[in-house]
């Protein structure tokens, strides 16, 4: 009898160990995103005819569709092993999407697939938010100032825009993703994908304007391999 516990027990072990990829102390892969050419000029959003948002701010805020930063670098974009590492249970904290000043903070939200989406409403005026998903299902719901968050769930990956039918200025992403291995650039368009076991992947880079890249790679022990991105800006 415990002969037969313990060899359940050790197949639940096992089984626990194989839901994740993610290997601590394993390879990693980082670069950076950057772009080439002139990107549009970003313009300021007219908050005019929503005095409590557009109060928030000394100048009105820049869109946000194309983001850049130092020596070329394209912010917002999302880097994910596309093929190569299995799919994983998601977390059991929420991600959340903070609607504040009118805008979607932050304006790109990566989270794994059946993770809890949780949608605040921080301002004083109603937000209707929009997810334009064609993969799963479309939604849209009203949200009034001090209502509790919106809740939902994607069940597969896809990158859906989203925006506010009250604001037509607030424009988003969702970056459903089928486990953990993805990171966002920032300013710097640095980007890590650490704690990867030894395989060969494709890694692929995601821009809600200029559209994907991908690279494969091979990961060997620790190591620590380099792919770098390169979009050609659209100047309009």
């Amino acid at each position: 009898m415990r002969t037969k516990q313990a060899f359940i027990a050790g197949v639940a072990i096992l089984a626990a160990a194989t839901m994740t990829s993610a290997v601590p102390g394993g390879g990693t892969v980082s670069g950076k995103v950057t772009y080439e050419g002139t990107p549009a000029k970003q313009k300021p959003i007219d908050m005019s005819k929503e005095p409590s948002c557009a109060k928030q701010y000394a100048t009105p805020p820049p869109t946000e569709t194309v983001v850049t930063g130092p020596n070329n670098a394209l912010e917002n974009v999302v880097v994910y092993i596309s093929a190569g590492a299995p799919d994983e249970p998601p977390p059991s904290q929420a991600a959340v999407l903070a609607q504040k000043g009118c805008r979607y903070l932050p304006h790109v939200l990566a989270f794994q697939v059946n993770q809890e989406l949780k949608i605040t409403n921080e301002d004083q005026t109603s937000h209707n938010i929009h997810p334009l998903a064609k993969i799963n299902r479309e939604w849209n719901k009203s949200q009034p100032p001090g209502t509790p968050p919106i809740s939902d769930k994607y069940d597969k990956m896809e990158f859906i825009p989203v925006k506010c039918n009250v604001h037509p200025w607030m424009h988003g992403t969702f970056a459903v993703m089928k486990n953990s291995h993805y990171s966002i650039t920032g300013a710097d368009g640095g980007f890590t994908l650490p704690d990867l076991p030894p395989g060969k992947y494709t890694v692929t880079a995601f821009h809600e304007s200029y559209g994907d890249q991908t690279q494969e790679v091979s990961i060997a022990g620790s190591e620590t391999k380099s792919v770098n991105f390169v979009f050609k800006a659209k100047p309009y």
